[in-house]
């Protein structure tokens, strides 16, 4: 499965590096900028804690029921061109991440790859082709075969869409272009991401932000402008970049 021009170019223009992530120093200098800090999105309900503690009836409430639900506790992370486990609040834009069936998606993200296994990276085509085929790529991991055809995500607690996202890949064995957003889960299948948003430039902190969560109806079209928005944001502020089109092209 190649990439595709304008995915290598998204890569590049966020400073990350597909086959062997960030450095421990690279991470570092961007989790202390200005526009850095821990991944952590504030809760709907933001007391002190001893507040909780002397009022647990708060944890009870609804929105902090699907709060706490929505919470990665770790990622898997391609860090000096190793995949480590690491506490999903150290994690920064630019990072590489690896989801499989049953994650919590660790931040906001772009799908590079599907499958377990990075792609050749030097393998790079157009983007003429737009249509959905049943590309037959598989990748051995562990000895099992796994089909690199579609993945499976379900991003109902963050959207309010009712059905799962599935994102195939195409006729020429691309992935077809998908956001991810912190707290969705993936059903079924495994991918390779680019972190765009981190923390309180989430799709969930924003909407947390605006009294907008839980969802009442289904976001998921606004939500996917906005999130373009969010890493075209990121990119001007950090990489002087735009990344709307990107998205949109690759």
């Amino acid at each position: 499965m190649p990439i595709t021009e304008h995915q290598q170019e998204l890569l590049s223009r966020h400073g990350a590096n597909y086959t062997n992530g960030l450095t421990t120093s690279e991470a570092s200098s961007r989790r202390n900028s200005t526009n850095g800090g821990l991944n952590k999105v504030q809760k709907p309900i933001n007391c002190p804690s001893w507040v909780c503690c002397l009022l647990p009836c708060i944890n009870h409430i609804p929105s902090m029921k699907q709060f706490r639900y929505v919470q990665p506790d770790d990622a898997e992370v391609l860090r000096d061109g190793r995949w480590i486990r690491y506490d999903a609040a150290s994690l920064v834009l630019g990072d590489i991440v690896r989801l499989a069936e049953g994650d919590v998606v660790p931040a906001d993200c772009v799908v590079i790859s599907l499958g377990m296994e990075h792609v050749d990276a030097s393998s790079i085509v157009g983007d003429d082709e737009e249509d959905v085929g049943n590309a037959t790529s598989a990748v051995a991991n562990n000895g099992i075969i796994e089909s690199l055809t579609e993945l499976t995500v379900d991003s109902h607690y963050i959207t309010g869409e009712t059905k799962p996202k599935h994102i195939p890949s195409r006729a020429n064995q691309t992935v077809q272009p998908a956001l991810l957003y912190y707290g969705s889960r993936v059903l079924e299948g495994a991918c390779i991401a680019l972190v765009t948003g981190c923390g309180e430039r989430t799709i969930l902190a924003k909407l947390i932000k605006e009294g907008r969560w839980p969802p009442k109806g289904d976001l998921s079209g606004e939500v996917e402008e906005i999130g373009r928005m969010n890493m075209d944001e990121s990119m001007n502020d950090d990489y002087d970049s735009s990344g709307i089109a990107l998205v949109q092209r690759y």
